[in-house]
């Protein structure tokens, strides 16, 4: 088990109360490889997604035209794993884990990049709810799996996206019980970041979007309770489905609750970095 205060392998308690220059160099290093959400308040994180450049053009359309399951940030130039637009940021390092898929299925998931990385690769980064979730905490809102160390369930639902090329495929989304008297207050706060996803997409009975089962979750933890009202907001994960209908020799993503932290300031409303 990680010591607290052990700065070889800092924990998610200490990483917590750290800026995002030290919590970037936990995860660089290969000091941490655990779940993102909570950590460098205020800054934005984001979803990973990497392919060729040959696949480019049709995903950044598809992102333009599914906004809230997809909020586009930025794109690298290709072949530059550098990313000044959004930090001191390395996009071969600087994520906790990846996945890696060939011709659309899973192939292996790694620490970091530096061995598969080729230069005709494009990164995208998209939108990510642990912006929102911020802002939730703030107004007192409870965010269970946060206080619970945990990561967000994630679900496959049957809501369509609109295609692009050969990107397409149902929208993933991801669960939050909100009480009941914050439900309004939620809807509210989440609308105001349209590029962390917004407002949710759906509130109340699960299997009106296709969920058969809360306990399991396509993606991330069960929900650590269900107390109050079940609310749920397009995700991220989202082009991964996109991404293993396209079938690409290669494309590689960040592993779901596990983020891509920015040094740009959650309270940004414009963007291509």
């Amino acid at each position: 088990m990680l010591e607290h205060n052990n700065p070889a392998h800092p924990s998610f308690a200490a990483l917590a109360e750290m800026d995002v220059k030290t919590v970037r160099a936990a995860i660089r290093s290969g000091a941490y490889r655990g779940h993102t959400a909570g950590l460098a308040a205020g800054k934005l994180q984001v979803n990973l997604a990497i392919l060729p450049s040959d696949y480019a053009g049709d995903f950044e359309t598809f992102c333009r035209q599914n906004p809230q399951p997809c909020p586009l940030v930025g794109m690298t130039e290709t072949g530059n794993p550098l990313w000044p637009g959004l930090g001191e940021i390395d996009v071969r390092t600087d994520t906790p884990s990846y996945n890696i898929y060939r011709d659309g299925k899973l192939a292996e998931t790694v620490p970091d990049l530096k061995q598969v990385w080729r230069d005709d690769l494009v990164a995208f980064a998209i939108g990510c709810s642990f912006t929102f979730e911020n802002a939730l905490v703030a107004a007192g809102i409870p965010v269970a799996h946060i206080e619970a160390d945990t990561t967000v369930p994630m679900y496959r639902t049957n809501i369509d996206t609109v295609p692009s090329g050969p990107f397409g495929g149902g929208m993933v989304v991801s669960l939050r019980y909100i009480p009941e008297h914050q439900v309004e207050e939620a809807r509210e706060i989440t609308s105001r970041f349209p590029w962390a996803h917004g407002a949710p997409v759906h509130i109340g009975d699960p299997s009106e979007i296709g969920i058969a089962d809360v306990q399991s979750p396509d993606w991330g933890d069960p929900p650590v309770s269900t107390d109050g009202v079940p609310m749920f907001w397009a995700c991220g994960v989202t082009p991964q489905n996109a991404l293993a209908e396209a079938r690409p020799p290669i494309c590689i993503t960040h592993t779901p609750g596990r983020m891509l932290i920015t040094d740009i300031e959650d309270s940004t409303n414009s963007f291509i970095a």
